[in-house]
């Protein structure tokens, strides 16, 4: 058995030099389809030995702001623990806001870690986005699809309707939008399309993984459902995305791997990922905490 791909019951060793930050992405609540945000990945983490918080972030503000928020959380951390670096793992629009804070003040953050991160932008953002925009699709088109946006996001907060914030915080995902901010930000990013980046950039070291939605399967979960059907507006990623982002646009510095048999939403609760999947994605993190240990980290 791969022990990097299935979790067993032996005793691992997650003790890391500095503390993780588990880092949350847009329309991160406490809850998210009534399961708690990273309690199995913090449980997990922390039955290993390692030091885990979870800043609370705005849900849907962009990512330079959400960045600001960390940082004056991170901030806390190292005051209240005595140490002088942290380890960002950030899940979706949450690795935004990691690469933020340590482009910023690098010498605080010993790691960021990239988990199905939108960081060269995601098609399926750039499509809500002309959804939502009077004029941008045929009526009809525009209509089923922010319908479907509407729906999975009240699935997850559990608000009646799409807010304001959450429609513009869309453009800070959009390929124009995260394009603007790697032009002010490019630590960790690859040259080539599809391939890895900087593992170390201004003393920080970069990782990222994600997963894609494997093909044929039957969804078993709601957030699964949605997430198959956000998949087919994909063009440049078809086939090759966990339904919310695609899988090379998900690179950032030493890529893990990028084809985890996951949705989007799986490496946030594991306990609704059947062991039939072929991958735990509790152990994903323990596994990595393990090689940030490694490195010293």
């Amino acid at each position: 058995m791969n022990l990097f791909e299935k979790g067993t019951n032996m005793q691992r060793n997650a003790i890391t030099r500095f503390p993780i930050l588990l880092v949350h992405g847009l329309f991160g609540f406490d809850r998210i389809d009534g399961f708690e945000l990273f309690h199995a990945i913090k449980q997990a983490l922390r039955n290993g030995g390692a030091r885990v918080f979870i800043p609370h972030l705005s849900a849907t503000h962009s990512s330079e702001a959400r960045g600001e928020q960390l940082l004056a959380q991170v901030e806390r951390v190292l005051a209240g623990t005595g140490v002088t670096r942290v380890n960002l793992i950030g899940h979706s629009h949450g690795a935004l806001a990691a690469r933020y804070a340590a482009a910023r003040n690098p010498e605080k953050i010993a790691s960021v870690t990239s988990v199905s991160g939108p960081n060269h932008g995601s098609e399926l953002a750039d499509f809500l986005h002309k959804a939502l925009t009077p004029g941008r699709l045929p009526e009809r088109v525009a209509n089923t699809v922010a319908t479907l946006f509407a729906d999975f996001t009240c699935q997850l907060s559990g608000q009646p309707q799409l807010s304001p914030c959450a429609v513009a915080s869309l453009a800070a995902l959009t390929t124009e939008g995260v394009g603007a901010f790697n032009d002010r930000y490019p630590q960790g990013l690859p040259k080539n399309w599809g391939g890895s980046g900087p593992a170390v950039v201004n003393g920080v070291r970069y990782y990222s993984w994600s997963g894609t939605l494997q093909q044929p399967s039957c969804a078993t979960t709601s957030t699964e459902r949605f997430c198959r059907a956000f998949s087919e507006y994909f063009i440049t990623e078809a086939g090759q995305n966990d339904g919310i982002v695609g899988r090379f646009s998900s690179h950032l510095g030493k890529v893990i791997r990028s084809d985890y048999p996951l949705d989007h939403l799986a490496l946030l609760n594991p306990t609704a990922v059947p062991a039939s999947k072929g991958a735990d994605p509790a152990m994903l993190y323990v596994r990595h905490a393990e090689r940030l240990r490694n490195a010293g980290l």
